[in-house]
């Protein structure tokens, strides 16, 4: 059977709206592609984002230029060797994988050569905004064991983060700045961090001007998000940061996120598991990277109005591997 590619661009209403440093929405704009062979059919979906000049539009140009690369039936090796990492190469992969999966009938974990892969506690984000606003938030998810808090609002993110700690006494923090502090800021941000008991602190500088980094003492680790796209990017994190932050639409797929975090092991990096806000069908194929991940970040269905059916379960913060029908 000849293979048969299809893209389609959805919309999934926000609870609310997610504000971080650099804006604030009220909707995710997701690209999905649908992969059919051999009486097998599977799917990717992507989150293109504007911080990386994306857009729907874009992203769709870029996955019907590879129209005929995906016709021809490439597989993922190829498909990494012919397009630059980002959205549209992750939609893409990720279909790849759902589709060999349900071709061969095993999990797409087992192509993967994990023998399992177990439920794991998410983060879960707290936007940007007032203090006030922000420290309500907080008591509102104060019984998830683990909250991301975004900052990167200038002098008053110490206040910020008080109100959030005072709400959310006993919960884990990690502080997500999203390129917003500035290196003469930083000592001041990084005290309030330490003073409110965070665990890790996300790309607090931006990643054009992260050298500085390297001769600046961590009181607290330090995890790169902007910094680091693929693999062949970590090694000049060392010395900069402690952890990475590794997200499919960043890579451009599963196939490279793998590598990635190889990669990240072998040069002594630990490992951040994020996502760009999407359904289900984001973050099923990145429970593959979990095992080998010190925080997990997949809350994005979680921050929707309504994820898609046969979306992933969570209970409470704790999120299950996917099941077949829904990818791999």
């Amino acid at each position: 059977m000849r293979r048969r590619l299809g893209i389609s661009v959805e919309t999934w209403p926000i609870a609310g709206s997610f504000t971080i440093a650099r804006g604030s929405r009220t909707e995710a704009r997701v690209v999905v592609v649908s992969l059919e062979e051999d009486g097998g059919r599977g799917r990717g979906e992507c989150v293109p984002y504007a911080r990386y000049g994306e857009t729907a539009e874009t992203v769709c140009r870029e996955i019907e230029s590879a129209r005929a690369l995906i016709m021809s039936g490439c597989d993922r090796e190829a498909l990494r060797s012919a397009m630059p990492a980002g959205a549209a190469r992750n939609a893409l992969d990720c279909a790849l994988w759902d589709l060999e999966a349900k071709r061969a009938g095993v999990p797409a974990h087992v192509l993967a050569g994990l023998d399992r892969i177990a439920p794991v506690t998410t983060a879960f984000t707290i936007s940007l905004g007032e203090p006030a606003a922000m420290a309500a938030a907080a008591s509102a998810a104060a019984d998830r064991p683990i909250l991301k808090i975004k900052l990167g609002g200038g002098a008053r993110d110490p206040e910020r983060l008080a109100a959030v700690r005072k709400a959310a006494p006993d919960a884990t923090l990690i502080v997500d700045a999203n390129e917003g502090w500035r290196l003469d800021d930083l000592a001041m941000h990084l005290a309030a961090c330490v003073e409110a008991g965070v665990d890790l602190v996300e790309q607090p500088l931006p990643a054009a001007e992260d050298a500085a980094l390297a001769t600046f003492r961590h009181p607290l680790p330090i995890c790169a998000d902007e910094s680091a796209h693929i693999g062949g990017d970590l090694a000049a994190l060392v010395g900069r940061y402690d952890a990475v932050n590794i997200k499919l639409d960043k890579t451009g797929g599963l196939t490279e996120a793998l590598a990635a975090v190889a990669e990240a092991e072998r040069i002594g990096l630990a490992v951040m598991v994020g996502c760009m806000v999407g359904t289900s069908l984001s973050m099923a194929p990145a429970m593959l990277l979990t095992p080998k991940a010190r925080f997990v970040d997949l809350d994005g269905p979680l921050l929707l109005a309504e994820d898609r059916p046969g979306g992933l379960r969570y209970e409470d913060s704790v999120v299950f591997p996917p099941s077949p029908a829904l990818w791999g």
